[in-house]
């Protein structure tokens, strides 16, 4: 059984895409036209250093591993048994298993960018070394009740979530318990409390889209089992606040057999991670 993973932010590059979008130019005018900028531009040279910034991140994240699945796709690759996606990543599953066309999909992915970058200034940070038990313990001792666990990427790396000063007073104590912390590049608290504000209006938003039944099985974040077909929109708000479950995810999709996992996308971050799930 085949298993295609799609990768969320974090994975973006200048470059990434550079062999697809002369070959995708009318689903590339399409985004341009939703965007009111050059996705080629955005990815190839990011001329105003935008490219990391959340509200264009999410739109050429989509677009660069949508064009790779349908470059597969074009060139005969059998279609997977299970898609899954690490938080963006899961709007390109979606797409995959027809759940909404490109076009919708890069206009889901526009407003949850831009929503999410309107967010309180927060801060994420990822924990290595520590089990799901262990970093719940840890963080109610030290009374940090006000920190999140965003993404359970792998049983030795979960990442914690909350206000940008909040997650600046965790790392001297994890220093000083000798555990290793590392600040990642975002500018909000993703996967937490702290996006309550950005999912209400996020759901007003794709209330106003109709999807279709899935044609494939879609592993949720949220829920780390198959997708309900009557309840997308429902996950996908949920999604924005609540934590990621990639281990889980990947351990259920693993459970069903021989399941070979293909990272479709830029980079090898889910690779990275799922080798450190099934070991």
């Amino acid at each position: 059984m085949k298993a295609y993973v799609f990768p969320g932010q974090g994975s973006q590059k200048v470059g990434m895409g550079a062999e697809l979008f002369d070959e995708f130019q009318d689903l590339c005018s399409i985004a341009d036209s939703i965007l009111g900028y050059s996705i080629k531009t955005l990815c190839l040279e990011d001329p105003e250093k935008n490219l990391n910034l959340t509200q264009y991140t999410q739109p050429a994240l989509f677009i660069v591993s949508a064009l790779s699945y349908y470059k597969k796709m074009k060139e005969g690759a059998p279609k997977p048994d299970f898609v899954a996606g690490h938080s963006l990543g899961e709007y390109n599953a979606l797409l995959a298993a027809e759940a909404f066309d490109f076009e919708t999909g890069v206009k889901l992915v526009q407003k949850r960018g831009a929503l999410m970058s309107q967010a309180p200034e927060g801060a994420m940070a990822a924990v290595i070394g520590l089990s799901e038990e262990k970093i719940k313990d840890f963080l109610t001792t030290h009374q940090l009740e006000e920190i999140d666990i965003a993404n359970y990427n792998s049983p030795s790396q979960i990442v914690i979530s909350g206000l940008k000063e909040d997650i600046k007073n965790t790392r001297p104590i994890f220093k000083a318990e000798k555990i290793k912390c590392i600040p990642l590049k975002v500018s909000a608290a993703f996967h937490s409390r702290y996006m309550n504000g950005p999912e209400k209006e996020y759901r007003d938003f794709i209330n106003g889209f109709n999807f279709s039944d899935l044609k494939l099985t879609v592993i949720s974040n949220v829920e780390a089992k198959p997708y309900p077909s009557t309840n997308i929109k429902d996950n996908l708000t949920k999604q924005i606040s609540n934590s990621v479950r990639w281990t889980d995810s990947v351990r259920y999709i693993a459970d069903k057999g021989d399941v070979q996992f293909e990272e479709i996308g830029p980079g090898q971050v889910l690779q990275g991670l799922i080798s450190k799930i099934l070991a």
